[in-house]
């Protein structure tokens, strides 16, 4: 009996250390795409999302992870961190992959039955549970507000704080996924001579 018990220790002992050795079961992945799109003003822009992802094998205890869900608009300065459940800050407009509007600066302006009064962007609006690290090639950006002044004065500068233009229907944007840190993980750039 006393060898069957040291057995199942060694056993049980055997996997707590590998369960502590073994954190580079992940596999990293980073995501983005760039689309066209308008800005609130109706100035032509490239919209920039992205974000980054630790994969972990089936059998593994943990589940996927990623970082905060990033869009940049062409010319602006606004950066927008979506997040969901899984993040800390999450939650305080909604479930799902959300962004609040923040006081003073963003107004809603377009209305949905089900969407938190106070959300500014949302991604895949139709899954209260979606999250992050599950996106798979394709998303849906909703965008139901518009910035107050799409431009503030900072240190005697105009700095723009516009962003891609609210509406009704979900922007579609298909992704890219590149194992981080090869040559095509890069993010596209903006081309920011369209700014001047």
């Amino acid at each position: 009996m006393v060898g069957k018990a040291g057995t199942m220790c060694r056993v049980l002992c055997l996997f707590i250390v590998a369960m502590v050795l073994l954190p580079g079961c992940a596999s990293y992945y980073s995501h983005f795409a760039m689309f066209p799109a308008e800005n609130s003003r109706g100035e032509a822009r490239q919209v920039r999302v992205s974000w980054d992802t630790a994969e972990y094998p089936a059998w593994w205890v943990l589940d996927d992870r990623s970082t905060a869900l990033t869009v940049e608009t062409q010319c602006s300065a606004r950066i927008w961190r979506l997040r969901d459940e899984s993040h800390d800050g999450a939650g305080a407009c909604g479930n799902g992959i959300r962004a609040c509007a923040e006081s003073g600066v963003d107004r809603v302006v377009v209305t949905r039955e089900g969407l938190d009064p106070s959300a500014c962007l949302v991604v895949n609006p139709a899954d209260n549970n979606a999250r992050i690290a599950d996106i798979e090639g394709r998303l849906e950006l909703l965008v139901v507000c518009e910035p107050v002044l799409p431009g503030v004065e900072r240190a005697g500068e105009t700095v723009n704080m516009d962003y891609v233009r609210a509406s009704a229907v979900p922007y579609t944007v298909y992704t890219r996924k590149v194992p981080r840190g090869s040559l095509s993980a890069s993010l596209p750039a903006f081309d920011e001579s369209v700014c001047e």
